[in-house]
């Protein structure tokens, strides 16, 4: 199945789509980010002036030196009207041959921006025409379409055309969106904003293929969070909440200490961290560091944590299922000996390590389990 296309992409898809049917020679999206007052420029594409990039990581402009953005617009919803697009020209506002149609206060063009025609001016452009993009009715953005100076300049008929395609484009703009906060709530806990169990599940997978056909060392390190029934029943779900939540922070912490580590919550009161890359003793040395701020915390009883890695002697590992049991394993020791320190698959005889032949021995059919390792 295809990745679903990323915000960026889908506005550099629909601005060149924009541009050729537009018959401009640039074109690009930006994107209004109230909380910072800016127009965010997420991608350009045709021909780029020497300062453009195709998906530019810092091109950003205050949105107080385009005011049509947030009053023009405003102005036209409150009278009753749609936002249509306008036109901007690089000519001399008195003069240099522009109908009057095209100047401050004619007609389609919107209200004469100064920075936007220096802009055109200083990058070799002739004129432009800017259509707001508009998502559940309000601005979310603008579509920006450029012809170098000397070639036609757009018309009414052209800026009526961009409102059209500036719809079409927030229509495919709000389907990445919705498409991307779908993948995200499916990947995602609620409570930590952790990864969740399919997120470990997918990564680990892949991971482990890298590991099959290339020696990459992956590493798992599961964590059950002591004392989280003793807080719920005690001080009630909302301070076990915040429990979890609280642990989670320090989880994605220490997972931050080792690049590329994936910070998950399986459920409940159990956690991990996956670690793609990094040698086993970096992860150990970090298990312990989760351990000790575990330990920090004015609410729960520490945490037990297990370590099972690729890189230490556990013997062939083929499969998710058997790095789970592993690191399962160590950690229902963790827990056994109220150990404030990780407890690490392999680290005391390799296969006949107590760690390693608990993981690998056949699960009992009846009986009171110690601990039912995953699947």
């Amino acid at each position: 199945m295809a990745a679903a296309p990323t915000l960026r992409e889908a506005a550099r898809a629909a601005a060149q789509g924009v541009r050729q049917a537009l018959g401009g020679s640039f074109a690009a999206i930006s994107k209004w980010e109230r909380e910072r007052g800016q127009l965010r420029v997420l991608a350009n594409v045709g021909e780029l002036a020497p300062e453009e990039r195709e998906f530019p990581d810092d091109e950003a402009y205050p949105v107080h030196e385009f005011p049509e953005i947030v009053g023009f617009l405003h102005e036209q919803w409150a009278g009753g009207g749609e936002p249509n697009a306008w036109v901007e020209v690089a000519g001399d506002e008195a003069g240099e041959g522009i109908p009057d149609a095209r100047r401050r206060g004619g007609g389609y063009p919107g209200p004469y921006n100064h920075q936007r025609v220096a802009a055109l001016r200083r990058r070799g452009r002739g004129c432009c025409v800017v259509a707001p993009i508009v998502l559940h009715g309000r601005a979310w953005g603008e579509l920006y379409v450029a012809r170098p100076a000397g070639e036609p300049v757009f018309g009414r008929a052209d800026a009526d055309f961009a409102t059209v395609l500036a719809a079409v484009a927030a229509a495919g703009i709000a389907q990445t969106e919705r498409l991307a906060e779908a993948r995200r709530l499916a990947f995602t806990d609620a409570l930590t904003g952790l990864a969740n169990r399919r997120a470990v599940d997918m990564r680990l997978d892949e991971a482990l293929e890298r590991h099959r056909t290339g020696g990459l060392v992956v590493s798992l390190v599961v964590c059950d969070l002591n004392g989280l029934k003793r807080v719920n029943d005690s001080r009630g779900h909302a301070v076990g909440d915040r429990l979890l939540e609280r642990f989670g922070s320090v989880l994605s912490l220490c997972g931050a200490m080792l690049p590329g580590t994936l910070a998950a919550r399986l459920g409940g009161d159990e956690f991990c961290l996956l670690a793609v890359g990094p040698e086993s003793d970096e992860v150990v040395k970090v298990a312990g560091e989760l351990c000790a701020r575990a330990e920090e915390l004015d609410l729960g009883e520490g945490v037990a944590v297990g370590v099972a890695s690729t890189g230490d002697p556990i013997g062939p590992v083929r499969s998710a299922r058997r790095l789970f049991r592993l690191a399962d394993a160590a950690q229902y020791r963790a827990k056994a000996a109220r150990s404030g320190e990780p407890v690490v698959a392999g680290r005391h005889g390799g296969a006949q390590d107590p760690v390693v032949r608990l993981a690998d021995s056949p699960e009992p059919r009846s009986g009171p389990e110690r601990r039912r390792f995953r699947r």
